[in-house]
């Protein structure tokens, strides 16, 4: 089986023929699927739609793996293994799963379209969805949009404490990634616990 055979183009993934580093993100799966046993079924079936590399503060990078979005909720089903195991792969940079979704324009007034506008196929919701599928393992319990005098948008995401620990570490890297991903200014914090 090939590495090729892992890239599967949905959405609005590129229709190139793959780059170098998808190619090692889907040879690193093929060498998953068939050195650890206990993600051999669950792997075989994944594929990934892209991969991009974002660049970090301090000079470090992060990984962004985009999937279709029907194998969303088989890839969350072992996120946290996998994603452990790539980041040892990908030693220096962190990995990350997001489900490529696709966009469509609000209808203009001369457009013939005689349907309306799936809601999960807004802007808005879009990148909802990018900003939970970037911190899966926990939930968001809670978000304020700032806004500055000069009229910059400020976004605070507030993640459930319980994974504190596990997660503190990946905090830049999120912000790196939504803002390359959808432009946005996006903070993460973890609220105070209240003893």
């Amino acid at each position: 089986m090939s590495a090729s055979s892992k890239i599967i183009r949905v959405a609005n993934a590129p229709r190139t023929t793959p780059s170098p580093l998808e190619l090692e993100v889907a040879q690193a799966l093929l060498d998953l699927e068939s050195n650890v046993n206990d993600l051999k079924s669950e792997l075989r079936v994944l594929q990934i739609s892209a991969a991009r590399e974002v660049d970090l503060k301090g000079g470090r990078k992060a990984i962004v793996i985009f999937v279709p979005v029907p194998m969303i909720r088989a890839f969350r089903k072992i996120q946290g293994r996998l994603t452990r195991e790539l980041e040892k792969k990908f030693s220096e940079r962190h990995v990350v799963f997001i489900g490529q979704r696709r966009m469509m324009r609000k209808p203009s007034r001369g457009s013939r379209v005689k349907q309306m506008r799936p809601r999960s196929r807004t802007l808005k919701e879009v990148h909802e969805k990018i900003l939970e599928d970037l911190v899966y393992p926990t939930e968001i319990t809670g978000k304020r949009t700032r806004q500055n005098v000069d009229g910059s948008r400020v976004i605070k995401v507030f993640l459930d404490s319980k994974d504190a620990t596990s997660l503190e570490y990946k905090l830049d890297s999120f912000s790196s990634v939504y803002r390359r991903l959808t432009g946005k200014e996006v903070h993460f914090e973890f609220p105070a616990v209240a003893e």
